[in-house]
């Protein structure tokens, strides 16, 4: 394994304002008094600079207001903070709220679209939404049945409207968007009803659509040039996005991009994942299923790709790839590199170089992951940077109709979308992590348009041999692909993290504790009770003067899709409902912004 060292802190990597970005958005991401994007930086890190809550008095953490958001199901995402003013956002039917901070959180305006329920059973995994952003004066909202709508930031009026997917044919939206430069890059969920995955751009002015890559087809259509885009190093060639696929089975082959998107300005490439092949079922889909599962690199200003990796060929767990991507500046062997670390759903963490798509590192995040054995590293093997799969825990080889017991990790992941944060200070990764194994039995299913098209059925449960939870808090060194702390919890952490200057890191509990922590030893600092489980991610703002720590929470998501939904059978929720059965007892359904602050 190479040796990293770091190079640059994290949180001045994007400092500088390039010309060819959104400097409006950049300027608001370097004050570290605003929150201005959900991911905190363009980079992904979601560290503050912000210092006044610290390691020393975080411990006299109280509230110090709270907004009930008046949705029921689970809220992910997180408010952002846009000069004097916090937005707000819920789960379908995805209501804005524009609170001046100046009066209390008075509400400014308040957007609530009119949507179809029907929307609603064609989502996979919960109502939920990532999150509003911000660009020029504008607040983007992509609805769950997938209307693009840009917002006044100052009075909701709606500026353009844009229709990115048919919910009648499953194509829904979960994710937050990302303004670069003059677009908005948007993407698209569904995977579980056959849906072609596809990321797409808008111009952020008129709502006029720019490009659109898909996941896989034709070169055209994936936005590939075959002699120059890269995979681990080589040429992908000519219709690689077909031909690892049977017949035309990639018309109906998955690959959504749901998860989250980071953009480097310097290298003007934006970076995001593909997620499952459909159908669930392998052996229904030989081959290795390109592009679902892969790492993007794309140019903003037309889709073009540079380079690809494609880290579960022929996925057979439901091993979605869309988690986030963090960008970091380190040292390797003595010489500067540009990094992008990604925590996968099959349970390992990557290390690679952003430019290139090089891989570097390729580790198991959790000891239980038994899928597989690890990733071939040896650049001149034919089974170069492929993770080498146990027949055991294989559904394909088991084949139809069996049931394949003791995968870890489930199909819910390692860790799924909940978001990791990087501190340049400790130069460690915050990830919160699912510790959870399941049962897989594959059978055939037939596609059609607007139906669920699994073709699995799933159970889940606590990994064997570990202290009997279903989670753990970590910190990793992508220099090192180690754990260096792990804070066991007794549901998965489904709360993005945040890391700040003042040597804390914050969470949030399925149970519905918001914690503190120390960011070199782990040692718990904190902790409240919200009213419900937090599947929100932490944020931190300044407002005269005073740091604040924001909260949304609300008990849902794929782990707690058994409450929101009011589910009983332990296979529904995708097996999710078996497994977090216990979660009644600790928390109920809830909608509301708590934020902190430490007192006068």
């Amino acid at each position: 394994m190479k040796t990293l060292t770091l190079l640059t802190s994290g949180v001045a990597l994007f400092a500088a304002s390039f010309a060819s970005a959104n400097e409006d958005l950049m300027t608001r991401m370097d004050d570290a008094s605003q929150w201005a994007i959900q991911t905190g930086d363009y980079a992904n890190q979601r560290y503050s600079e912000l210092d006044s809550i610290n390691r020393e008095n975080v411990g006299d953490l109280q509230v110090a207001w709270t907004f009930s958001t008046g949705v029921l199901r689970g809220h992910e995402g997180s408010p952002l903070v846009v000069g004097d003013t916090m937005f707000v956002h819920t789960p379908f039917p995805n209501i804005v709220y524009a609170l001046d901070l100046n009066e209390d959180g008075k509400i400014k305006w308040r957007y609530e679209p009119k949507q179809d329920p029907n929307v609603i059973p064609v989502m996979c995994c919960d109502t939920v939404y990532r999150g509003v952003a911000y660009a020029d004066g504008k607040i983007f909202l992509h609805q769950a049945d997938t209307k693009v709508v840009a917002l006044d930031s100052e009075t909701g009026e709606v500026l353009w409207e844009a229709v990115n997917g048919d919910p009648s044919k499953g194509e829904t939206n979960t994710a937050t968007v990302l303004p670069v430069k003059d677009k908005v890059i948007v993407g698209i969920s569904g995977g579980e009803f056959g849906v072609r995955g596809h990321v797409t751009a808008y111009n952020m002015e008129t709502g006029e659509q720019e490009w659109r890559a898909y996941s896989m087809g034709p070169d055209e259509e994936i936005l590939v040039d075959p002699e120059n885009t890269t995979h681990l190093g080589e040429p992908v060639g000519e219709n690689s996005g077909t031909n690892t696929w049977e017949g035309d089975q990639w018309m109906i082959g998955g690959g959504t991009t749901w998860g989250w998107y980071s953009y480097d300005p310097e290298a003007d490439l934006i970076y995001y994942g593909t997620g499952n092949p459909s159908t669930w079922n392998p052996a229904q889909r030989p081959g290795d299923n390109r592009w679902s599962m892969t790492i993007m690199a794309r140019d903003p200003d037309d889709g073009m790709a540079k380079w690809f990796y494609q880290m579960t060929p022929h996925d057979e767990w439901d091993f979605d790839g869309v988690n986030e991507m963090i960008l970091t500046d380190q040292e390797v062997d003595g010489e500067a590199r540009k990094l992008l670390t990604h925590f996968d759903r099959n349970g390992l963490a990557y290390t690679m170089d952003r430019l290139t798509g090089e891989l570097m590192v390729a580790e198991k995040f959790d000891a239980a992951v038994n899928w597989t054995t690890g990733v071939d590293m040896d650049p001149e093997s034919e089974n170069y940077g492929r993770p080498a799969v146990v027949a055991e825990y294989s559904t394909e080889q088991n084949g139809e109709d069996v049931n394949s017991t003791g995968i870890c990790p489930a199909a819910l992941g390692t860790k799924d979308q909940q978001p990791a944060s990087y501190s340049p200070k400790t130069e460690l990764f915050y990830v919160p992590t699912n510790h959870v194994c399941m049962d897989y039995e594959p059978f055939r299913v037939s596609y059609t348009a607007g139906q669920p098209y699994v073709g699995a059925t799933l159970a889940m449960y606590p990994a064997p041999e570990s202290h009997g939870g279903m989670g753990n808090f970590i910190a990793w060194d992508n220099i090192n692909g180690e754990i260096k702390w792990s804070i066991p919890e007794q549901f998965s952490v489904w709360s993005g993290a945040l890391a700040t200057a003042g040597d804390v890191v914050f969470y949030g509990t399925l149970e519905g504790y918001l914690k503190a922590v120390d960011s070199e030893t782990g040692d718990e600092l904190y902790r409240f009770k919200t009213p419900s489980g937090i599947i929100g991610n932490v944020m931190t703002y300044e407002h005269d003067g005073k740091q604040y720590v924001g909260i949304l929470s609300g008990v849902g998501g794929w782990a707690g899709i058994g409450l929101a939904a009011g589910l009983t059978n332990p296979n529904d929720g995708l097996g999710a409902v078996g497994g977090y059965s216990a979660l009644s007892d600790y928390t109920a359904l809830g909608g509301q912004l708590t934020v902190f602050a430490i007192p006068d």
